[in-house]
């Protein structure tokens, strides 16, 4: 009898209020496990990605892209949704070819880099130099390849954090600037991917101010590897490389939409993804993946019972893979970073979160613990490292105070597929998807329910009632 009075007493005491649940953790529990089964993601992507297709920065798929922008953010019940346009020099692929003409005639499967200048309409043709370390290039003195093609065939490390393209991407992004110092008149450079195949993968590069501007493409994986294997005999190797690409003053946008706050409408909680793609594929995982699990977990967190304190903003980059958006979303609104809680962007494709790094100091805060107790059971821990990194183009924002979010997804398969023409729909598994949105849903609702701080030098947050 004492032991069913005890156990009575025991059960009383659980339903008091001083030990009821958390209502902040409950209502996160509740948008978490809902997430794990809306559709709305998934068709987000696959409308993005079927209906639009390819959206390289100021071509025509553009303004299409735009209006479907618009249109979605409407129909899925956002305000505010506008339009900001900002200039471009928007850079358009033509006619490419690569072809070996010695020490045999084949071909060589290329996509021009993002911003390579053109050949000359005959093209260019020389001796290839394969370097099978960039580190080779960066020691050839000036003058010696004076003529030549370069050529570059290292690869990319495997990696779940995709660090493995960060410590690549002076491959693609500086290596035409460092063979032209070195007198060469083209550079080629293996694909930065993770995959093994004949299709591949372009990207943006950068010139630098004090070398000549010469044409650049990306080999695939395969047939960089042939080349190594060709210079390995010690067989002359030629190379007739042709790019017919060209550049010109564009308009390109980004789309923004809300859901207000009810008491503090004026503080924002920014997310987003970036609207543009490379041409070769649909831009289903970069970022059309990002677009839809920022808007789905955003509408979720929104949608609530009880509507966010702070105003949940969604934004859809115009033009991130040639690196215009950054400069012109900051000029727009770094006057605004005062009112910005949280800003964070997807652009890691559709596999699962395994990590999210908070600004520094703030992980021990009660709602970021209530945030890592309702992420467990999505297998995602929140870090006790801070937030450095958190998308291309939110950096100068983040730079300039605004408090930085960084959700770290799987990218072991990410890179087999970026950047080239398998960016497709059926790379996307929905339940990986769902589980993104179920991870930026449950942040998106502890930060805009509560008064939570992100900044230094702040009292404790209490949560909204």
């Amino acid at each position: 009898m004492r032991v069913i009075l005890t156990l009575a007493a025991v059960a009383a005491l659980a339903c008091t209020p001083a030990l009821a649940a958390d209502p902040l953790r409950v209502g996160a529990d509740a948008i978490r496990d809902q997430a794990l089964t809306d559709p709305t993601a998934y068709a987000v992507v696959e409308s993005l990605s079927t209906e639009v297709g390819p959206r390289l920065a100021g071509s025509e798929a553009t303004a299409r892209a735009r209006d479907w922008g618009i249109a979605k953010l409407k129909a899925l019940g956002f305000s505010n949704v506008h339009v900001e346009p900002f200039p471009i020099i928007a850079w358009a692929r033509g006619p490419e070819s690569a072809t070996l003409t010695a020490p045999y005639p084949a071909s060589l499967a290329i996509l021009g880099l993002g911003g390579s200048v053109p050949t000359p309409p005959e093209g260019v043709e020389g001796e290839a130099v394969v370097f099978r370390a960039y580190a080779d290039l960066l020691a050839a003195p000036p003058g010696s390849l004076a003529g030549k093609i370069a050529v570059v065939t290292q690869g990319m490390a495997r990696t779940q954090e995709g660090s493995g393209y960060g410590a690549a991407n002076p491959l693609r992004r500086s290596g035409a600037s460092e063979a032209a110092r070195r007198g060469a008149v083209a550079y080629l450079v293996r694909s930065l991917a993770t995959g093994v195949s004949r299709e591949p993968h372009t990207g943006a590069l950068n010139y630098a101010p004090d070398a000549p501007k010469i044409p650049a493409a990306a080999l695939s994986v395969i047939d960089a590897q042939q080349l190594e294997r060709l210079a390995a005999t010690g067989a002359p190797i030629r190379i007739r490389l042709q790019l017919a690409s060209s550049t010109h003053p564009a308009t390109s946008w980004t789309i923004v939409g809300d859901i207000p706050g009810t008491d503090h409408p004026e503080q924002v909680i920014l997310v987003g993804g970036h609207l543009d793609s490379w041409d070769p594929g649909t831009g289903a995982i970069d970022d059309g993946a990002g677009i839809a699990i920022a808007v789905a977990a955003a509408r979720l967190a929104g949608a609530a019972p009880h509507p966010p304190n702070r105003t949940l903003r969604v934004a859809m980059f115009g033009a991130e893979e040639m690196d215009f958006t950054n400069a012109a979303f900051t000029k727009d609104h770094v006057a605004d970073v005062g009112d910005i809680v949280a800003i964070g962007e997807s652009d890691e494709g559709a596999d699962d979160v395994w990590s999210v790094q908070l600004p520094a100091g703030t992980a021990g805060l009660p709602p970021m613990r209530a945030l890592a107790a309702s992420l467990a059971p999505l297998k995602v821990f929140v870090s006790p490292e801070p937030a450095r990194f958190g998308g291309s183009d939110i950096a100068g924002l983040a730079a300039a105070g605004a408090p930085l979010i960084d959700f770290r997804q799987d990218a072991s398969r990410y890179f087999d597929w970026h950047h080239s023409s398998e960016d497709t729909l059926d790379k996307i598994d929905p339940a990986q998807l769902n589980q993104n949105v179920a991870a930026w849903a449950t942040f998106l609702y502890i930060a805009s329910h509560s008064d939570v701080s992100f900044r230094p030098t702040t009292t404790p947050p209490t949560a909204k009632p």
